[in-house]
C-alpha cells in the first residue's frame, strides 16, 4: 500500500510498504509497481521509497496514486527461479482504458479492455497481456478491445477487484509478440541483403536489428 506521494522534480516520488519483500529488497534493486518496473531509492522498515520521471507518471496509472492507494507488487525475477506466467520487462506500452467489468460462470471475472491500434497486432487470443503487471491470458482480441478471464483467487489478490469501467490500466504486451513483430516488418530486407551476400553493420542498424 503507498503511504506516501510527493514531488519529485517533474515526476513523484513514492514510499511503499513493501510487506515481506522488505527482508530481500536492497537499495538498487528493481521492484515492479502495477508493472511498471521502479528501482528502490530508500528503505525505512518495511516502507520502501522510489522515484519516477515525470515521464513513468505521464504514461501509466502511477500518477494517479494517492496515500492509501494499493498496488501490485512483484520482484525482479532471479536466475534459476520459476516462470509463473510470461516474461514481463516492466515497461509498460500503455495506459488503456477499462471497458467493462463482468461475471461469467459461478464467480470469474471478465475484464474488456480497450486495444490501442499500435498494439493490435501484438495481442492475440490465448495469448498474453500483462495488466497492471498482472499475466493474464487473453481470452479474446477484437479490432478494438480484449478480454480477459481472471479466476477468483486473482481477482480477490489484486487490485483487480478495486476496477470499474473507465479506470485506466498499465498494459505490457508479451516481448516474444514484440520481437516477432519486428521481424516481420524488417526481417525480409535483412534476409534479401543477406542472400545477395551484402549484410553490413549499417544494414542491421537501419533495419532496427543493432
Amino acid at each position: 500500500m503507498v503511504r506516501d506521494v510527493a514531488p519529485f522534480g517533474k515526476g513523484r516520488r513514492f514510499k511503499i510498504d513493501i510487506g515481506d519483500l522488505a527482508a530481500t529488497s536492497d537499495i538498487g534493486q528493481s521492484i515492479a509497481v502495477n508493472g511498471v518496473c521502479l528501482t528502490v531509492t530508500g528503505k525505512n522498515g518495511s516502507v520502501a521509497a522510489f522515484d519516477a520521471v515525470s515521464e513513468t507518471v505521464s504514461r501509466t496509472n502511477l500518477g494517479q496514486l494517492r496515500g492509501g492507494s494499493p498496488v501490485n507488487l512483484e520482484p525482479a525475477l532471479k536466475a534459476g527461479d520459476a516462470l509463473d506466467g510470461h516474461i514481463m520487462l516492466g515497461h509498460v506500452d500503455v495506459m488503456a482504458a477499462v471497458r467493462a467489468v463482468s461475471v461469467s460462470g459461478s464467480d470469474n471475472r471478465v475484464l474488456t479492455i480497450d486495444l490501442p491500434a499500435n498494439l493490435r497486432h501484438l495481442v492475440a487470443e490465448k495469448g498474453s497481456v500483462a495488466i497492471d503487471g498482472i499475466s493474464l491470458t487473453v481470452a479474446a482480441a477484437g479490432d478494438d478491445a480484449f478480454t480477459v478471464s481472471v479466476i477468483p483467487h486473482t481477482w480477490e489478490n489484486t487490485t483487480l477487484k478495486n476496477l470499474a469501467a473507465g479506470d485506466g490500466v498499465n498494459l505490457e504486451v508479451d516481448v516474444m509478440a514484440r520481437y516477432a513483430a519486428r521481424i516481420l516488418q524488417y526481417g525480409p530486407a535483412v534476409a534479401a541483403a543477406e542472400a545477395a551476400g551484402g549484410v553490413t553493420e549499417d544494414l542491421l542498424r537501419e533495419n532496427g536489428f543493432a
